[in-house]
């Protein structure tokens, strides 16, 4: 019946159904970002400097060179790597064997000129007037090196919700095991932990960070793991509270009576006490690991390029909001602001919804 009450009192909640529907929007882009994204190169990394810098509904004409060599290998997870040469253009011309296109952006008369034979195929004009040449939009504009705005940003949100799982994970598993073994047994064992708890404590977390990083190497995983280790004093430290507290209720004392054993009183009747104030606290690392990893990528030790990151997109676009062009760094910056603050208010709501005292 509690937890009947509790998704009661959930679903009356608009802020915390708005905030939970928005981060299982986010996710399921993250899931789907290669079939949602416009560009479905790995990384969204297809690059087409002509036309950089470019302003939100820009388009334009595109023609599709084939490279033999390469070899389309195509993920749902990872992309494909690109077997085409694509060339913004803003001019054709015809001739009975060839073409010459004028590459946009080309202030001079200069053509450059692919014969029909350079296809795989035997093709006529018509044949690559359907299939080769075709009119490409960006509806948030391109970046500095003319990739879509809008790709980087879908496939980006992988590495924010992946990081917040991620580290949420590593901070649970060793903060509910240390924090449960120092509240239930106490003594020297509770004093070793708090003093490495302490210790950690009092390290600024984003120099651990850094540090961790530096040591493991710089990159996707190594990020993860790093943030992971610097999240799990907060919840070692309420566990050990909330078991401290729970162990003198009288009914894991009458377990001790009736002669159950430490590690079922502590697994099957106190852990599942504290379930309610690890999800809010859960909720809370969340964004904290989204912030800190953002603001690693911004210093460039997080993930490295050419993988999106929404930290790493500022950086590069920082500059812009000098130049005219501020929508390059506020994009991305609006995306790591709205996710935290989702789950900054769905963990503040569920604080008030698991509330016992309610």
């Amino acid at each position: 019946m509690e937890y009947r009450s509790a998704f009661n009192r959930f679903k009356s909640d608009k802020w915390a159904v708005g905030s939970f529907s928005f981060i299982i929007g986010i996710a399921f882009v993250a899931i789907f970002a290669y079939p949602l994204s416009p560009d479905k190169t790995m990384y969204g990394n297809q690059m087409h400097l002509s036309i950089h810098s470019q302003p939100p509904g820009f388009s334009c004409q595109v023609i599709v060179i084939p490279q033999q060599e390469i070899q389309d290998k195509d993920s749902f997870f990872t992309g494909h790597l690109n077997p085409v040469e694509e060339i913004p253009i803003q001019d054709v011309r015809w001739f009975e064997d060839a073409l010459e296109y004028k590459r946009f952006g080309n202030a001079t008369n200069y053509y450059e000129k692919i014969y029909f034979s350079d296809f795989p195929k035997k093709v006529t004009r018509s044949d690559i007037e359907e299939n080769y040449i075709h009119k490409k939009h960006f509806l948030l504009g391109t970046d500095k090196y003319g990739r879509d705005l809008l790709s980087r940003l879908i496939i980006g949100s992988r590495v924010s919700i992946s990081i917040g799982f991620v580290a949420v994970f590593i901070s649970l598993l060793i903060g509910v095991f240390l924090g449960a073994i120092a509240g239930y047994f106490g003594g020297w064992i509770d004093r070793l932990i708090m003093w490495l708890i302490n210790i950690v404590w009092s390290i600024p977390t984003l120099l651990m960070v850094i540090a961790i990083t530096l040591a493991l190497g710089r990159g996707f995983w190594q990020v993860f793991v790093a943030v992971g280790l610097t999240m799990w004093v907060e919840v070692a430290r309420l566990v050990r509270g909330q078991v401290k507290s729970i162990k003198e209720q009288p009914f894991a004392q009458a377990g001790s009576a009736l002669g159950f054993s430490r590690s079922r009183i502590l697994m099957n009747h106190i852990l599942p006490m504290i379930i309610a104030p690890l999800i809010v606290i859960s909720a809370a690392n969340f964004a904290s690991a989204i912030l800190m990893e953002s603001g690693l990528s911004f210093l460039g030790i997080g993930a490295q390029p050419p993988m999106p990151s929404w930290g790493g997109m500022v950086k590069d676009h920082f500059r812009y909001l000098l130049l005219g062009k501020p929508y390059l760094a506020l994009l991305p910056g609006l995306a790591i602001m709205s996710l935290v603050l989702a789950f900054m208010m769905l963990g503040n709501s569920l604080r008030d919804i698991l509330d016992v005292r309610r």
